[in-house]
C-alpha cells in the first residue's frame, strides 16, 4: 500500500514536471536559464515636509519598492502590471542602472547592477515614455551619436540604421529636428535608439503610453517580432490586454510589493480575458487587509 502511494505520488510529480517543461518549451523560454535575477531589491525615498503636506502623511520615507525577489527567464516576455505609483518605473530604473537601490541587488546576465553598471548597460536596451530627446537634434544625428557611444562600426551602423529607419518609417524624417516631430514619431526614434546595439535583454517602461492607436500597434507588433527572435523582455504597463497579448508571465505590483507572479494562465485561472478580474480581486483584497 505504502509503495503504491509512493509510486502514484512519483508519477504525479513526473507528470506535473513534464507538463511544466512542455509549457515552458512552447513559450520559448526555460525556467532554469535565468536572464535577470532580482534579490531583495528595495528603494526608499525621503519625503520632504512640503511633500508630506501634499500627500497628507507624517511618513518621512516613501517605500517605493519593497524586498522584490524575481527571476526572468531567457527568451520570455515578462509583464510587470500595476497602477500608477505602484513601483513599476522605479523597479525598471534600478534594473537599468539609472538609479541605485537602497538595498538588495539584481543580476543581469550574471552582472551585478550595483557593481558592474557599465557592462550591464551594454547588455540591455531601455525604453521609457519619459525619455526626452533634445529638440534641436535630428534622428540621423542621434542614431550616429549613440552608435558611436556603443562602439558600433560605420558599416554596421549604416546597415542597422537603414533597417530600423525603414521599419519604423523614420527614413522620411531623418533630417527633421526632434522638436518638429509628432509624439508618435519621437517615440519611434526613442525605441530605435534603445535597441541600436541589438541587445538580448530589453526593458520597456510603459512602451505604448501616450501613443495614438497606429503607433501603439507598430510598437506592439515590434515587441512580438522581438519575441520571435527569442529576446528577453520585461515591460511595465497598466494595460491588461497588452499583457494578455504579449506576455508569457506576469507580476502584479502594488505599493512596491510583488503580490502575484506566475504564468498568465495560472494568474487568470484559465479564464479568457480574466486578467482584469483577477487584478482587481488582488487589489481590493490588498486594500482590505491594509485597512484591517
Amino acid at each position: 500500500m505504502g509503495n503504491d502511494i509512493k509510486n502514484k505520488t512519483s508519477e504525479n510529480h513526473i507528470s506535473e514536471n513534464n507538463t511544466q517543461e512542455n509549457n515552458i518549451q512552447e513559450n520559448n523560454f526555460h525556467e532554469y536559464d535565468v536572464a535577470i535575477k532580482v534579490e531583495g531589491l528595495s528603494k526608499n525615498y525621503k519625503i520632504s515636509k512640503k511633500q508630506q503636506k501634499i500627500q497628507k502623511t507624517n511618513e518621512k520615507v516613501k517605500k517605493a519598492v519593497q524586498n522584490l525577489n524575481l527571476e526572468i527567464y531567457r527568451g520570455e516576455i515578462f509583464g510587470l502590471l500595476g497602477p500608477n505609483g505602484a513601483g513599476k518605473t522605479t523597479t525598471l530604473r534600478m534594473l537599468s542602472t539609472l538609479i541605485k537601490p537602497t538595498s538588495g541587488t539584481a543580476l543581469i546576465d550574471g552582472l551585478d547592477i550595483k557593481k558592474e553598471e557599465t557592462e550591464v548597460r551594454k547588455r540591455i536596451g531601455f525604453l521609457t515614455s519619459e525619455l526626452k530627446l533634445e529638440d534641436y537634434f535630428t534622428p540621423n544625428y542621434l542614431f550616429d551619436f549613440f552608435a558611436k557611444l556603443y562602439g558600433i562600426s560605420n558599416e554596421e551602423k549604416n546597415k542597422r540604421k537603414e533597417e530600423l529607419f525603414s521599419k519604423f518609417g523614420i527614413d522620411k524624417f531623418a533630417e527633421v529636428k526632434v522638436g518638429d516631430l509628432s509624439t508618435g514619431m519621437k517615440q519611434k526614434v526613442s525605441l530605435v535608439i534603445s535597441i541600436i546595439h541589438d541587445p538580448e535583454i530589453i526593458i520597456f517602461d510603459e512602451p505604448t503610453n501616450g501613443l495614438d492607436v497606429i503607433t501603439a500597434k507598430v510598437v506592439t507588433d515590434f515587441l512580438e517580432e522581438l519575441k520571435r527572435q527569442k529576446k528577453t523582455i520585461i515591460l511595465s504597463t497598466h494595460i491588461f490586454n497588452l499583457v494578455e497579448r504579449l506576455c508569457d508571465r506576469v507580476g502584479i505590483i502594488l505599493d512596491g510589493k510583488l503580490v502575484e507572479c506566475d504564468t498568465l494562465d495560472k494568474v487568470t485561472r484559465g479564464e479568457k480575458n480574466g486578467l482584469e478580474k483577477r487584478f482587481f480581486e488582488i487589489y481590493y483584497s490588498q486594500e482590505e487587509s491594509e485597512a484591517n
